[in-house]
């Protein structure tokens, strides 16, 4: 089975059905496969070839979408840019791929950036005008079909080599588990970006004949009046946006009916859950997974919700384990290092044999992330690896402090890290971000009437926004470095 293939045969079944709306423009089924053929039979006469990659940095927009699947028909390895990453960010992840090709929407991209350099004008160019023969470039199920990049969390992000395999079984996975319910006549709204989770979510939508609705940009406001205006019934979001949403004025009048909310990307405070779910009900769907095994590690489905803290249960395709620092499978209880395997997995990191085998041992993929398995095989993440802090000798797990001040009234987001410490080791340090009354003060008696001592953060600060990554992940190592640079200065002038 190619990806071609089921694109064609959306066309086949859905004919005219509205495919794709973005704003006024809409295309159908059958507009979205002579599209994607157009552009990949042009892609392929001016001169690339099968298995060259081809830099993709376009915002949320039917183009976006066309682009892709071009490159899926006609043989090519998509390398995906987000565009709310920095041009240094997409000049890097062009070059560590090795890409020939970058479609782009900016003005600092030059020739000099690849081979062949192409703009939002020729692409439409391109779209429009290319042969409409049907473009069939079979690639084998091993070979690159796209590559990722992981999150840049905690260094240069690494290339994920990601297969046909590996898309096929992710469909799968969503069509069985996340949302098996999605059909024909459903509006899917597209408000995070599409280059990151929420694109993953447009094959499943095609496959079912569902009708994709794109927000070119996330605004709170705007998605509630068009998800009101469509009557959507599915979405993903990240847990920031949902919180923003909430804070969104006449959210509890607007005429909302989800069936599905997914979400994902980072984890989710209980309060957070619980005030979504008092808006929403019981439609929240989360995804646990991570670049190297995307979207599809564990799944929390809505009637499990009452797992406070839990990421879900294996995927249907994916096996899921707790190991030891040696390897060794931890019985239920036990805190370990999540581990994964199943036909989703990555083929390997481009280009990078060493970090392939220390990630992939005996068929597992050590995701980095600490958490335990319950006696009902529900999976809880505690942090990752890299992140826990030993304070006063104790392990302190940032989340769990984190969670406890998103519970405090007027929290919108919080990092908690360890700052070099004498006395502790790692001193425990809080930046939070919400309302603009928010008090330190009274979030440090709120953290501790909730936390044991040795959780408790030694100081506190109130940000306008905390520092994320372009899959808006909140970065700690950003945070940290902030903090540190300044008090380094500080000593500097004494």
């Amino acid at each position: 089975m190619q990806i071609g293939s089921l694109i064609r045969r959306a066309a086949q079944q859905f004919k005219n059905l509205p495919c794709l709306t973005e704003g006024d423009s809409t295309l159908s089924f059958a507009d979205f496969d002579a599209a994607t053929n157009r552009l990949g039979n042009t892609l392929l006469a001016i001169g690339l070839e099968p298995g060259d990659r081809v830099a993709v940095m376009l915002p949320n927009s039917i183009d976006c979408l066309i682009v892709y699947y071009a490159l899926a028909k006609a043989g090519l390895v998509r390398v995906g840019l987000n565009t709310r990453d920095s041009l240094e960010d997409h000049r890097y992840k062009a070059a560590e791929s090795g890409s020939r090709a970058v479609i782009h929407d900016v003005s600092d991209f030059s020739s000099s950036e690849g081979e062949f350099v192409i703009d939002r004008q020729r692409l439409g160019q391109m779209i429009a005008d290319g042969d409409g023969a049907p473009c069939v470039v079979d690639r084998e199920m091993e070979a690159p079909l796209r590559l990722g990049f992981t999150g840049g969390t905690t260094g240069k992000p690494k290339a994920v080599t990601l297969t046909t395999r590996g898309e096929l079984s992710e469909l799968s996975a969503f069509l069985t588990d996340l949302v098996p319910d999605i059909r024909q006549g459903d509006h899917f709204l597209h408000a995070a970006p599409i280059a990151h989770a929420s694109g993953a979510f447009f094959l499943p939508a095609l496959c079912r004949g569902a009708h994709s609705l794109i927000m070119p940009k996330f605004n709170a406001e705007e998605f509630v009046q068009l998800a009101a205006a469509t009557q959507a019934s599915l979405t993903f979001l990240v847990p920031t946006m949902l919180a923003m949403i909430l804070e969104t004025p006449g959210i509890d009048e607007a005429d909302l009916r989800f069936r599905r909310i997914a979400y994902g990307a980072s984890p989710i405070s209980p309060r957070l859950l619980e005030r979504a779910e008092a808006r929403f009900g019981k439609v929240f769907a989360q995804s646990y997974g991570q670049a190297e095994s995307p979207m599809v590690i564990t799944c929390l489905k809505p009637e499990d919700h009452d797992r406070i803290g839990s990421c879900g249960r294996p995927f249907t395709i994916a096996e899921v384990a707790v190991l030891d620092d040696e390897d060794r499978l931890l019985p239920a209880g036990e805190t370990g290092e999540i581990c994964v395997r199943g036909p989703q997995l990555m083929a390997r990191y481009w280009n990078r044999p060493e970090a392939t085998a220390e990630a992939m041992r005996d068929g597992w993929l050590h995701t980095g992330d600490l958490g335990r398995m319950d006696e009902d095989g529900f999976f809880y993440l505690l942090d990752r690896k890299n992140d826990m802090l030993i304070s006063g000798g104790f392990n302190v797990y940032p989340r769990e402090v984190e969670d406890v001040l998103m519970a405090c009234d007027g929290v919108v987001e919080a990092a908690v890290v360890g700052l070099p410490d004498d006395k502790w080791g790692d001193r425990v340090h809080a930046v939070v971000a919400g309302r603009s009354d928010l008090d330190p003060e009274a979030i440090l008696a709120w953290a501790r009437e909730h936390l044991a001592g040795y959780k408790r953060p030694k100081g506190m600060e109130i940000w306008p926004e905390l520092p994320k990554s372009a899959a808006n992940k909140i970065l700690r190592r950003r945070i940290r470095e902030i903090i540190t640079e300044r008090e380094t200065d500080k000593e500097k002038e004494v």
